[in-house]
This record gives structure tokens, sequence and C-alpha cells, in this order.
């Protein structure tokens, strides 16, 4: 049993499949400091939202990438990728106009685990424009 389920704030989960956006949502991703965007949800932002081919960090159409590699696609420490983290929370901050969908950013090519991954992101919660994985949700929820 969950030490908080009240945590989980159900209308601020965002999906695991994401295909379409409304014009003010914005799709967070994982992507490289060298903006190669060619498989995972970083893919997906290219194809779908906007993402730039050479441009791995920022707000690009309906996309805003977090780097979690480096410039040659080696995995970025978590001290790092917690920087870009709050760069962002810092954009969302300013753009309380638009709703953030972050992805389980981390926690695919880049070889992390939730737990690793969800405490960077604890901030967000505080933000009603920023939606989380429930699986970040959950983490909260067993561990606050």
């Amino acid at each position: 049993m969950a030490k908080n389920a009240e945590l989980i704030d159900w209308w601020r989960v965002s999906s695991a499949n994401i295909q379409q956006l409304e014009e003010n949502e914005i799709f967070v991703f994982g992507s490289n400091e060298a903006g190669i965007h060619g498989a995972g949800a970083a893919r997906l932002a290219k194809e779908k939202f906007g993402a730039v081919d050479g441009e791995g960090l920022g707000l690009f159409g309906q996309s805003f990438a977090i780097p979690t590699k480096d410039k040659n696609i080696q995995t970025l420490s978590l001290r790092k990728i917690e920087k870009h983290v709050n760069h962002f929370i810092a954009v969302a901050h300013a753009n309380p106009h638009l709703s953030f969908f972050v992805t389980e950013i981390g926690c695919g090519l880049a070889g992390y685990d939730v737990k690793n991954i969800a405490p960077i992101f604890a901030d967000c919660i505080g933000y009603d424009n920023i939606y989380l994985p429930l699986s970040f949700w959950q983490y909260y929820s067993a561990h606050c």
C-alpha cells in the first residue's frame, strides 16, 4: 500500500502514449545534447511535435527537449539531467498558458529507473501546467 496515495494527482497524469496534442500542449521528451532525434520519444517529437534536428534542449514547436545524453550519445549524470530539468521547470513556470506533458524521461534509452529520475521532477508537483507520468506519481506516493 502506498504511503500517500492522495499524492497522485489523477488529472495531471500524462499519457504513456501521446499521439496528438491540442494547440497549447507541449510534448516533453528525453533528448541528447547533439539534438539527434532518431529513436524513442525523441523520434516521435521530431515526427509529430516539431522537435528540431541539432537542438537538444528547449522548446521547439509543440515539443520540449530535456537532454539525458551528451553530444556523443553517452548518458548524462543525474546531476546534469537535474540542471536541464530545472531549466524546463523555469520555462513551464514562465508559460502558465501552456500544458507540458512529460514522458518517462531518462527511463528508456538513457538507462535510468523511475527511482532515479522521479525525484528530479519532484518540484513539478507544484505546477498545475506540468503533467507527469503515472510511474512518477506512484513513486511520490510511495516515498513522500
